[in-house]
């Protein structure tokens, strides 16, 4: 069978059993991965063998590091260590630029946590800036969705990207480094349409629209200290990031204790190890949890991150067997017949087939998972390309943040928390994310042509 039909009857699959049947994304993905083995060149004998042998090596590249970024969000938040970095952007910035306080603590606790969990711990102060000033509710709303949305799905350990990086083989240092490129402006963007979006259409706080009561907040003194609040986030961070320069530098036929050093604790298992350890030491000395509580909290926080491992092992089972049918050749085939590299097309087919994803089931990180499960394939066989395949990955994560509707629960967790109708959320929620998803990929396609990195 020609590979592209392959390609087409695997995405019916997966985009049917999600919509139609309602499917969990774990059961669409393995489908999908089966029938595609299925009709797949190979011996009749290893087909179904090979699907489970591509799901066991891609949650061998990312199980460790999703399971311990779940449990480092899930620490900080019961810490109060998110409050306390909320706190301290107020503080610097002051009342009159709360907009680019919210935006920043949103996209800074965006990289260890949940965006949900993020937009939670955030709209009380959004209801409380607009108490005192009774205006610009819905720019406080969309400044804190602007800066979660862009690290959500660019920058590790946030689990979307760190899986694609991990489907695609990207150094995760250099996701972390490229994402935060991309992220800063596309969260500027998005910011900017955000304050455009508040003059149009002014929202006031309505409590009795479905928005959230407003909790008590916590006093300063409760909070951890600004160092400990911050060191799980900065700490990976800082050692995925050296041992990326280590490893050019290693590269390069250069030795030294730093690039050893840096070999072992900048090793993302290990980083992240270390970060989880030290959320929970924070969550020990601020809450004095008993043994039980300990282990509860570690249990609820792996609990959502074995969703995202079993996710994300399937696509890329997927896209492994999407490169056993030969779509890599056949794609290079069709985008560049005359044997060169494809230049740009891969990044504009990520960012469409991540959007189209994205549409159709609601979900960004399965949008993602399943879009770079595609793209590995294609570009297994399409000979060098010209830009670094960090590109590919953050050309996926600006996609899928392209048509969120009433399928996505961000919407909804925008919108009632916030107070908003749903033809209000679509007025706003819906084009932002677009905005910082286009943005995404114009900065992709900059960076691409400008910065290579090959």
């Amino acid at each position: 069978m020609h590979p592209v039909l392959i390609l087409l009857l695997g995405m019916a699959t997966v985009l049917g059993a999600i919509i139609l049947l309602r499917l969990n994304a774990f059961l669409a993905l393995i489908a999908a991965a089966v029938l595609v083995s299925l009709l797949a060149p190979g011996e009749a004998a290893t087909r179904i063998p090979r699907v489970a042998e591509a799901f066991g090596r891609t949650a061998g590249s990312i199980g460790i590091v999703i399971a311990l970024a779940a449990i480092i969000g899930k620490a900080m938040m019961d810490s109060g260590a998110a409050d306390r970095v909320v706190a301290a952007f107020l503080s610097v910035l002051g009342e009159k630029r709360a907009h680019t306080a919210l935006q920043a603590s949103g996209f800074v606790l965006s990289i260890p946590v949940f965006f949900d969990t993020v937009f939670y711990l955030l709209i009380p102060l959004a209801r409380s800036m607009y108490t005192r000033t009774k205006r610009n509710y819905l720019m406080y709303l969309m400044a804190v969705a602007a800066g979660g949305v862009a690290t959500h799905t660019l920058v590790p350990p946030t689990p979307g990207p760190l899986a694609v990086a991990g489907i695609l083989g990207v150094d995760l240092g250099m996701m972390i480094v490229v994402g935060v490129l991309v992220a800063v402006p596309a969260s500027a963007v998005g910011m900017l349409y955000g304050r455009w979006t508040d003059r149009r259409m002014p929202i006031p706080l309505r409590t009795e629209a479905g928005g959230v009561p407003e909790p008590d907040a916590p006093l300063l003194r409760e909070l951890p200290g600004l160092v400990p609040a911050f060191l799980p986030i900065i700490l990976p961070v800082l050692l995925i990031s050296g041992n990326t320069i280590a490893t050019s530098r290693a590269a390069s036929g250069e030795t030294s204790a730093f690039i050893e050093l840096f070999a072992v604790l900048g090793n993302a298992n290990l980083a992240l190890f270390l970060s989880a350890a030290i959320a929970m030491w924070v969550y020990w000395r601020e809450r004095k949890p008993n043994r039980l509580q300990m282990a509860a909290m570690v249990e609820t926080a792996l609990m959502s991150g074995g969703v995202i491992i079993l996710i994300t092992a399937a696509g890329g089972a997927f896209g492994a067997m999407l490169q056993a049918a030969g779509i890599g050749p056949e794609i290079q085939r069709l985008f560049g017949g005359d044997g060169t590299a494809p230049g740009m097309i891969f990044l504009l087919l990520a960012f469409s087939v991540s959007s189209l994803m994205k549409i159709a089931q609601g979900s960004s990180t399965v949008a993602m998972i399943t879009t770079a499960g595609m793209l590995a394939a294609m570009i297994e066989g399409a000979g060098a390309l010209p830009y670094h395949t960090v590109y590919i990955a953050t050309a996926i994560a600006g996609g899928s943040l392209v048509g969120s509707w009433m399928n996505d629960s961000g919407f909804w967790v925008f919108t009632k928390m916030g107070g908003l109708t749903e033809i209000e959320g679509l007025k706003s929620w819906t084009p932002l994310l677009a905005v910082v998803g286009c943005a995404s990929m114009v900065m992709t396609l900059a960076l691409a042509m400008l910065l290579p990195l090959v």
